[in-house]
């Protein structure tokens, strides 16, 4: 089944209904009412992390979007473990959209990134965008954040938002942080609460100083490291931004360390639908 593409389902009290097949996850989403959506990736095959996190995010974006909505863990969990089990994938892509009071499920099949990109870096560009709402995760900006992405040179692997005071602020679909004389930076106010972001911080906290104080456009070359954080690129290195070496051009040990703190904070936390 995983080779017709993405699957959609709508959840409800009779199980699932497949409502159809599309090309993408953004394709599925384009395909379904306004609302919020937060994505992650199976582990194992049917493991997931912090999946109630993920969970409270939905509800705290529709509460910022002023569609509040209940979300049933235990009923949702179930449906996951049905909708991940029928895709057929050794591992999945996963997106909840929640558009009260219908919740609706995606799953694609997930490959993580080479790894040569994780031991030589990625390069992004700055881009004058910001979200309306930058703390709910709004289904509107999928559309906005395709386009983008569809104009993105060739070799660039994400594009950074900058506010118009010139701040970095995240990814189109990432968070970014910045090690600045020995002390982590990212962005608190105007960027979403990543629950990768999060887990990130987490292992960086043990590590070195954090400043929730994001870098300006104008003090990228600066930057002694970077990285940006996803649920399906978990913690990738930046080397180069808008085409000049950035970090050195190479990944830093703070980086490494990161990136091995978050591996086996997962591989403790994972748990199985």
């Amino acid at each position: 089944m995983s080779e017709r593409g993405v699957a959609s389902y709508e959840t409800g009290s009779f199980g699932l209904s497949l409502l159809g097949w599309h090309d993408s996850l953004a394709a599925a989403s384009a395909a379904l009412p306004e609302g919020a959506y937060t994505t992650f990736r199976t582990y194992g095959g049917n493991a997931v992390v912090r999946l109630d996190q993920h969970l409270a995010r939905l509800e705290e974006s529709l509460v910022l979007k002023g569609t509040p909505g209940r979300i049933d863990p235990a009923a949702v969990r179930g449906a996951l473990r049905n909708a991940i089990t029928s895709s057929g994938n050794a591992e999945s892509r996963v997106r909840l959209t929640f558009a009260p009071p219908r919740l609706f499920i995606a799953v694609e099949a997930f490959a993580p990134l080479p790894e040569w990109l994780y031991t030589d870096g990625v390069a992004c560009v700055t881009l004058d965008l910001q979200r309306d709402n930058p703390r709910a995760k709004d289904t509107r900006f999928i559309a906005t954040a395709q386009d983008a992405y569809e104009r993105l040179p060739e070799g660039v692997e994400e594009a950074l938002l900058v506010a118009p005071d010139g701040t970095v602020l995240e990814g189109l679909s990432s968070n970014f942080f910045a090690i600045r004389k020995s002390a982590l930076r990212t962005e608190e106010a105007r960027a979403l609460a990543g629950v990768t972001r999060s887990l990130a911080l987490e292992v960086a906290g043990a590590l070195l100083p954090i400043q929730r104080v994001a870098v300006k456009r104008q003090e990228l070359p600066l930057v002694d490291e970077a990285f940006i954080t996803s649920v399906s690129r978990e913690v990738l290195p930046v080397v180069r931004i808008d085409g000049r070496p950035t970090a050195r051009g190479r990944v830093g040990p703070n980086t490494r360390a990161i990136m091995q703190g978050f591996a086996a904070l997962v591989a403790r936390e994972r748990e199985a639908l």
